[in-house]
């Protein structure tokens, strides 16, 4: 069986404003590679896991060391941080991160991401940098790198507060957030 994805939406910041792609391409997934499997989380519950029955829900080709875990990254500044509410930063960090997701909601990556069976497993990494320099030389890294992300400018203040990633494996986007600070 296979499935075509008609068309990849991309974005790139650029300052203030988005340049959207579309890029058409089509994508074939073998009916072998899925299963129907449970999640493996409770619904009710973000941590524990769920009751299941004594059947192995893994396959050799979703074993630990074969997969490439999917993450999203999440960089708020320091600065902002030690001076605006918590709960003001934290919402800079959700708006970054649900734009980065909605403006690829047709990217297969983020498609697996969001599915109804991964749903209650995201992976984010929340770091850190100092401030508005910083978040602004990171995003024009990721820009350079082909990595896409969402940096967020709070309005009418035009100040850029936090970015985020689209959802990509670990392996790919890890190498650019080595050197930043984990949020505490």
């Amino acid at each position: 069986m296979a499935y075509t994805i008609p068309t990849l939406r991309l974005f790139n910041p650029s300052g203030s404003y988005l340049a959207f792609s579309r890029t058409k391409f089509s994508v074939t997934l073998h009916a072998a590679s899925f299963s129907n499997k449970t999640s493996q989380l409770n619904r009710n519950s973000m941590s524990q896991p769920a009751a299941t029955d004594s059947t192995n829900l893994s396959t050799p080709t979703d074993s630990p060391e074969n997969v490439d875990v999917v993450v999203q990254y999440v960089v708020l500044r320091r600065d902002l941080i030690d001076t605006w509410p918590l709960g003001s930063v934290v919402t800079q960090g959700c708006h970054a991160s649900v734009s980065a997701v909605w403006f690829n909601k047709d990217d297969p990556v983020t498609i697996d991401y969001c599915s109804p069976e991964k749903i209650d497993s995201m992976r984010k990494v929340t770091l850190e940098v100092k401030g508005e320099l910083q978040i602004k030389n990171l995003s024009e890294k990721l820009t350079s790198g082909g990595i896409i992300h969402k940096l967020w400018i709070e309005q009418p203040e035009n100040i850029p507060t936090c970015l985020a990633t689209k959802p990509y494996p670990k392996s790919i986007v890890s190498s650019y957030f080595k050197k930043l600070k984990l949020c505490k």
